[in-house]
C-alpha cells in the first residue's frame, strides 16, 4: 500500500511511496520519533523507503557523518557542506531541507540562500569559506585535490580527519544528491519557512 498524497500536491517520488503503517519496525520507529521531534515525516524517510535495506544503509551512513561528535566541524558547518554542495548538483530536496537545518543551527535565517546560491559571497566566517572551498573541489574536481588544499584547511585549524569529514559529507550526498533528482523527490513545504521566521508561541 501507497502513501496518499493529497490531489492538489504532486507526488513526493515517481516511485511508490510505502505507508507508514505498513513500514519493517525499525524504520517505522524512526519514522515516528522524527515526526514527534519535528511535527512531521520529511519526505525522505518515506521516498527512500521504497527499499528498505538501501534505506538503512543510506541512514546508517548519514548519521555516522552527520551526528559525529568529535572533530572540529559544528552541525552548522556539516549542513553548510550540504547546502553549498547540493547547490552545486542542483538538488532541490537538499538544500530546501538542510537550509532549513542550517538557518536553525547558525541562528541566520538568510545564510543558506547565500551559501546555496554563492558561498563566496555569503555572511560565512572565513574557516567556513575555506571549508567550503575544499567541499566544492571534492564536489567539483576531487581528481585534483592535493597537498596545497589540505594546508588550505590547516591555516584555519582543520586537521586531515576534518578533511576527511568534509570529503565524506560532500560525497555522501552526492548520492543523494542524484537520487532525489533522478526520483523526483520534493522537500516537504514546512521546510521552506523553518529558520526564517519565529516559531509561533
Amino acid at each position: 500500500m501507497t502513501q496518499a498524497t493529497p490531489s492538489n500536491h504532486p507526488p513526493i517520488s515517481r516511485y511508490p511511496v510505502p505507508e507508514i503503517a505498513g513500514l519493517p519496525d525499525d524504520l517505522r520507529q524512526r519514522v515516528l520519533e522524527v515526526q514527534e521531534k519535528a511535527g512531521f515525516v520529511p519526505n525522505v524517510f518515506l521516498a527512500l523507503a521504497h527499499r528498505p535495506d538501501e534505506c538503512r544503509a543510506f541512514f546508517a551512513y548519514h548519521d555516522a557523518l552527520m551526528l559525529k561528535e568529535t572533530g572540529n566541524l559544528t552541525k552548522g558547518d556539516r549542513e553548510m557542506i550540504v547546502v553549498a554542495t547540493s547547490g552545486a548538483n542542483q538538488c532541490l530536496y537538499c538544500v530546501v531541507a538542510h537550509g532549513a537545518i542550517l538557518r536553525i543551527y547558525e541562528k541566520k535565517p538568510l545564510v543558506a540562500d547565500q551559501v546555496a546560491v554563492n558561498y563566496r559571497k555569503a555572511d560565512i566566517a572565513p574557516r567556513q569559506r575555506a571549508m567550503l572551498d575544499f567541499a566544492m573541489k571534492v564536489c567539483e574536481a576531487s581528481h585534483t585535490i592535493g597537498e596545497a588544499d589540505f594546508d588550505a584547511l590547516r591555516a584555519h585549524g582543520f586537521d586531515d580527519e576534518d578533511a576527511w569529514d568534509i570529503a565524506a559529507i560532500t560525497a555522501f550526498f552526492g548520492l543523494s544528491n542524484r537520487m532525489a533528482n533522478t526520483i523526483g523527490m520534493r522537500p516537504n513545504e514546512e521546510f521552506f519557512l523553518m529558520g526564517r521566521v519565529p516559531k509561533a508561541k
